[in-house]
């Protein structure tokens, strides 16, 4: 019944409008079925109750891959919440089914589900203390909810989010927007300084880190006050945020 609605919902272009009421409801089904749930038995080492529905939903064929997915889903949700408690190993590997289930939502274009679902296994991951694990699925969760939002103001200042720190899970790829920056300034200040190339380099590097004082850029024509003024707002924004993101990522803050 609930995958015939998601198809519905697919097939008169809707999803988009519909996904998160349909995961509402969804999330209202795993309720009901744990408040039922009565397991089968005591597990043996990492091995899952449902691991056959792993399987099927983790690499569905091409028939009703939508259904299957849905299906190992569910059943995620209720190991995951259930009664028995899960080992480290068994929280690995269902952390690892709701991460592979994640890419298969996407790829089936639920992405709002495919956020459910590394966010379940974003969990799991904490609670083992994998915190590389964690920091993935937070990554494909975020990057899941931007697929999933209507275009606009925020969508767009969510692309420039990840492609400059991936949603502040990567915060080394700021590098290479300072890079940018600092090439971009090299090559303005060039065209309207007469100072050798590799004067205004270092002036530019130099401002980057340390702006420059009025004694510093006094000879210099007044359009380069103006394009220091800017690189130093540019560097002192940019180190701040790369910084803070840092150190959020090393203190897990």
């Amino acid at each position: 019944m609930y995958v015939e609605k998601l198809d519905e919902a697919v097939l008169a272009g809707q999803l988009r409008a519909e996904e998160g009421r349909l995961l509402d409801r969804f999330e209202r089904y795993a309720a009901d079925i744990l408040d039922r749930y009565v397991p089968p038995g005591l597990r043996r080492g990492d091995s899952l109750v449902f691991a056959e529905l792993y399987a099927a939903g983790v690499t569905p064929p091409a028939e009703e891959p939508r259904r299957r997915l849905i299906a190992a889903l569910l059943a995620g949700e209720t190991e995951a919440r259930g009664p028995l408690r899960l080992t480290r190993a068994q929280s690995i590997r269902l952390a690892e089914v709701f991460e592979r289930l994640g890419a298969g939502l996407g790829r089936e274009r639920l992405p709002l589900h495919a956020a459910h679902a590394f966010d379940r296994a974003a969990g799991l991951y904490l609670q083992v203390e994998e915190n590389g694990g964690r920091d993935r699925c937070l990554l494909a969760r975020s990057r899941a909810r931007h697929r999933a939002r209507p275009p606009g103001v925020v969508k767009a200042l969510e692309a420039v989010s990840d492609l400059l720190a991936g949603y502040g899970y990567q915060p080394y790829r700021l590098f290479g927007f300072v890079l940018v920056q600092l090439a971009v300034f090299i090559l303005l200040l060039t065209q309207i300084s007469d100072t050798a190339v590799g004067q205004d380099a270092y002036m530019v590097l130099m401002n980057y880190l340390n702006p420059l004082g009025f004694g510093d850029t006094r000879d210099m024509p007044h359009s380069t006050w103006v394009l220091f003024v800017i690189e130093g707002y540019s560097g002192s924004v940019s180190l701040s945020i790369f910084f803070a993101l840092l150190v959020r990522k090393w203190f897990r803050l």
